[in-house]
């Protein structure tokens, strides 16, 4: 699905993320909702075991954004996730943005929204 103004608006998995989109259009930032999917792993006859899409892509920055607003504890699954993105797709910039990541840039610039 695709940006700020531009067709139907995306259907968003957390409030995080639709926050986190307000923002982007606040500021003018073309953004994209999950536009790609990186598969991780494939058996040996290449059917896919293992894929990752992260839920933003800024263009202007060629920057993939993941929200997270789970608990730190269940974090290592998509860090682990982000690790093999990068090791097989290594020209790939990525970025997780954690509960106090998120919570941090919506003090800063004024946004407020539930991270839950």
């Amino acid at each position: 699905m695709s940006s700020n103004k531009e067709g139907p608006k995306p259907r968003f998995m957390n409030p995080a993320e639709e926050a986190f989109a307000r923002l982007l259009d606040f500021y003018g930032i073309p953004w994209q909702y999950e536009p790609r999917t990186f598969i991780l792993r494939e058996d040996e006859e290449g059917r896919v075991l293992e894929a990752f899409t992260p839920d933003f892509y800024l263009p202007e920055q060629d920057l993939y954004v993941e929200i997270t607003t789970m608990n730190p504890r269940q974090i290592n699954q998509k860090n682990r996730k982000i690790r093999l993105l990068k090791e097989r797709y290594p020209d790939i910039n990525i970025r997780l943005f954690r509960r106090r990541d998120i919570a941090y840039i919506f003090q800063k610039y004024g946004e407020s929204a539930s991270t839950e």
